[in-house]
């Protein structure tokens, strides 16, 4: 069993930052590549970012104020989000890949709001 579990989603005013953080437990191997998905109300699941051994890749809405790293070894990821707007509101999922498929965390909240 591989869990993933996201913390660091928290009410901000816009402008404000916030970091995401995920941490993968329960596997020896590392993801081949790991990222975030978020869902807003009333809205389909949407891409944020994805980061491999060898690239990182954004959607355009994020490009310029949010940040993917990770630490390969430990399988944990960050997501530094910069100048949060109230249309980032949404709940944000991370994931993560290897041969024994693809691991989904159960989601953290972030709330843009004055």
């Amino acid at each position: 069993q591989v869990d993933l579990v996201e913390s660091g989603g928290d009410l901000v005013q816009p402008g404000g930052s916030l970091r995401l953080s995920c941490f993968a437990s329960g596997t020896i191997l590392r993801f081949y590549s790991m990222g975030w998905y978020r869902q807003a109300p009333g809205k389909q699941r949407e891409f944020v970012a994805r980061i491999d051994t060898r690239r990182t890749e954004y959607a355009e809405p994020v490009k310029g104020r949010f940040t993917i790293s990770r630490d390969i070894d430990k399988n944990e990821m960050t997501l530094q989000m910069n100048s949060l707007r109230p249309e980032d509101t949404a709940v944000y999922y991370c994931f993560g890949n290897n041969d024994g498929g693809i691991f989904w965390g159960q989601g953290t909240q972030v709330t843009v709001s004055a």
